[in-house]
Formats: structure tokens, C-alpha cells, sequence
């Protein structure tokens, strides 16, 4: 902990000059920025997963005429053949799952009073108005239309339009490559619950947002950003 929180401090002592009190939030925008380029590879990966996933319909369309009636036999076939082609079902949650570690540090490092028995000076800096080591509850307690406020209202429009944007490819995607479905028009057991969540998982980061120090929420709100964007590249 207290080796990320010098790391943190030197970084915001870099951009002090260009960002003056808000050096320690730009510094966690960059350490974010970071951990997506190092974690980029494996999103190009993910894609071309999805890329290989979407090749193998005509083949899932076969195992529909053969397995229609059995929905239970038509999902093991569907898995072995993911296997015989060594395509992962799941190697797009990879990038996502690598990258809660680093949320779950940004968190512990602004909710903590003490780090290595000394005060928390990180907690002293802010965005604007609004102090990193604070949350949303905290900033509605000077107003809606306080400084912290009106940061935290920022971030939720930003938040609202990433998630409108991902939304709207989510559905895009989905309906470019629609779910293995077996015979009658129904998806295979499982992915019908997943197929009707997945555009709305964006939205949640607004709860996210909300109830998180501002520190882990400026992390949050530039990795969605980030993967909205990257989405799009990736999956034109």
C-alpha cells in the first residue's frame, strides 16, 4: 500500500505544474490509462475470441438441427465444440477481471486514515472542489449545487453518456451476432438471462460511482470510458 502510494504521489508531483490541486486526480487518470494500455493485449485478444466465436454459428447451427429437442444436450455440444476449436466462451471477461485488483487498490488506498502508520496525506487532495478520499453521501451533505456536488454531477453525466454509448453497441453487437438459439426460436439455457442484462451493465456504474471514495470512482469512470471506446475500435 505504501509502495502505490508513493507511486501515486510522484506522479501527482509530475502533473502538478499542469493540473496545480487536482494533480493527484489526473495522476489517477493516467495510472488508470496505464493499466488499460497493459491490459490492451488482452482485449485485442478477446476480439478476435469473439471474432472466432461468431465463425462457429454455421456449426452451432447444425448442432440446432440435431440437438432441438434436447436443450440440455444442444448446450454440452455447443461447450465441446468451443473446445475442439479452442475458443473460450469466457475469454472476454479476462481483460475486466485483471483490472479489480487495481480498483480494489485505488479504494483501500483513499478509504484508509493511516497508510504504513503515518496520516494519509493522499486524502488531502482533491478534484475541484470535491476531495478524493470522500464519496457522493459526503458531498451531498454541502448541497447539490456545491463544488463537491456539482463534481459528482459531472462524473454522472459523463458516466450516463458512456453507458448510453455502450449501450447502444451492445445492441449493435448483439444483434450482428445473435446468441446460439436452439430449435423454436429459444437460446440455449443460460445465455438468455445474460443476453438481456448485458446492454444494461454499463448503467450500473453509476451505483458504482455513487457509493465509492471519488479516488476508485475517477478510476471506474475512465476504465468504462476507456472500454466503450476500445469496444467500438476493437469490434467494428
Amino acid at each position: 500500500m505504501s509502495v502505490f502510494a508513493n507511486l501515486v504521489e510522484h506522479l501527482a508531483d509530475l502533473l502538478q505544474p499542469l493540473f496545480g490541486a487536482s494533480a493527484a486526480a489526473a495522476a489517477i487518470v493516467l495510472f488508470t490509462a496505464l493499466v488499460r494500455l497493459l491490459v490492451h493485449p488482452l482485449s485485442r485478444a478477446a476480439a478476435r475470441g469473439q471474432k472466432a466465436r461468431t465463425a462457429l454459428q454455421p456449426k452451432i447451427a447444425e448442432l440446432r438441427k440435431k440437438h432441438g429437442k434436447s436443450p440440455e444436450k444442444l448446450q454440452k455440444a455447443v461447450l465441446e465444440l468451443h473446445a475442439e476449436e479452442k475458443v473460450s466462451p469466457l475469454a472476454g471477461c479476462l481483460p475486466g477481471m485483471l483490472q479489480i485488483p487495481a480498483f480494489f487498490l485505488l479504494y483501500h488506498l483513499f478509504s484508509s486514515d493511516t497508510i504504513g502508520g503515518e496520516p494519509n496525506g493522499l486524502l488531502g487532495h482533491q478534484l475541484l472542489a470535491a476531495p478524493l478520499g470522500e464519496r457522493w453521501a459526503d458531498a451531498l451533505q454541502g448541497g447539490v449545487l456545491s463544488g463537491a456536488g456539482l463534481v459528482y454531477a459531472g462524473l454522472f453525466v459523463v458516466v450516463a453518456c458512456v453507458a448510453a454509448f455502450s449501450y447502444r453497441l451492445s445492441k449493435r453487437m448483439m444483434a450482428a451476432n445473435p446468441a446460439a438459439r436452439a430449435d423454436g426460436g429459444e437460446q440455449l439455457p443460460g445465455l438468455g438471462a445474460v443476453t438481456k442484462v448485458m446492454p444494461f451493465m454499463s448503467f450500473f456504474t453509476l451505483v458504482t460511482v455513487a457509493v465509492v471514495p471519488l479516488a476508485a470512482a475517477l478510476y471506474v469512470v475512465t476504465s468504462t470510458t476507456w472500454s466503450a471506446v476500445e469496444r467500438a475500435a476493437l469490434y467494428r
